[in-house]
């Protein structure tokens, strides 16, 4: 139903647009705390969607078709952020039963045992007992906790005060605030080397995400390098394959990473990166910088329906490095 408009919008040829989807999470089942991941029902029904509707290609065929002016029409990508272990335990088989190439950017310092910030702070939430928790000592404020409401509103503004402070600072104020709301962090949330390996085996693209998933601006040019660098270098130690695609943590040009860290990944030797820029990829976008698409419709067809409008307007040439935007 959406091939007609689809033609129109993002024709074939030098006037191709390419449609990269950006996804954290596949869930078992809807969650309160997750409110904003994808259950298995829901995404399974995205994807029948692209596949119905949509030239769905692998990400590294699609960025070099995209520079030579030879996409197919209704072109559009898969990609999944961070390396979650429901990645290659419930998004895979379904992107497998419906023949669907996607593209995983893992974070290998998590690859373990380990688990994110963020995710610490998620499950440290989670798993407290109803009261109110004083964290003023660490400078995290107080937090009344009763519901899975209160529980969101905290864990989105304990997310918000750690998210730009060091690697190593955030990790030691979630042990420690995790101490102090009595919660135990589950080791099983992101995936093993033997799990990225299988979606290797299995014909997914494995792309780096640096090792510790920090914010790159914040870094000095060894550090971002070093991060950049020691990603590339665990994956390919898995796969066994060179790694040529790398997503950008967080994503936002001008904010979390710079001009600096665009030249390093391109020293690196990859050949395109991921931000979290909103909008479509056209044949004079930046190759280092590519746009995606948040998919946070859960109505298929209005997925269907934000692509095609995505598709239809104006996208800047480049990113331009000052510039600063929510995550799409």
């Amino acid at each position: 139903m959406f091939r007609i408009a689809g033609n129109l919008l993002s024709p074939a040829g030098k006037r191709g647009r390419l449609s990269i989807l950006i996804y954290h999470r596949a869930l078992a089942a809807p969650d309160p705390i997750l409110h904003d991941e994808i259950d298995a029902a829901t995404f399974e029904r995205h994807m029948a969607l692209l596949a119905a509707e949509f030239n769905v290609l692998p990400l590294g065929e699609a960025c070099a078709r995209l520079a030579r002016g030879a996409l197919p029409a209704r072109a559009a990508c898969i990609t999944f952020d961070d390396g979650y272990a429901d990645n290659e335990q419930i998004a895979f088989p379904i992107l497998k039963r419906l023949g669907l190439p996607a593209t995983f950017f893992v974070s290998t310092g998590y690859s373990d045992g380990g688990f994110m910030f963020n995710d610490g702070v998620i499950e440290a939430v989670r798993r407290a007992p109803v009261g109110t928790y004083d964290l003023s000592p660490m400078g995290l404020g107080s937090h009344s906790l009763r519901d899975s409401a209160s529980r969101r509103a905290a864990i989105d503004a304990l997310i918000g005060q750690l998210k730009y402070r060091p690697v190593r600072e955030r990790g030691a104020l979630v042990g420690r605030l995790a101490e102090a709301m009595q919660s135990t962090i589950p080791k099983n949330l992101m995936m093993r080397p033997a799990q990225i390996k299988r979606l290797y085996d299995e014909g997914m693209e494995i792309g780096a995400h640096t090792v510790t998933h920090p914010i790159l601006s914040v870094l000095d040019e060894q550090e971002s390098r070093a991060e950049i660098i020691g990603g590339k270098h665990r994956l390919e130690e898995i796969t066994g394959a060179p790694i040529s695609l790398f997503a950008y943590p967080n994503g936002k040009p001008g904010r979390d990473y710079g001009p600096r860290d665009v030249r390093l990944v391109s020293e690196a030797g990859f050949t395109a990166a991921m931000s979290t820029l909103g909008g479509v990829a056209h044949r004079g976008s930046d190759i280092f910088q590519l746009p995606r698409i948040s998919p946070w419709d859960r109505n298929p067809l209005r997925l269907g329906a934000r692509l095609l409008f995505n598709c239809a307007r104006a996208v800047p040439a480049q990113i331009p490095s000052g510039q600063r935007q929510d995550r799409a």
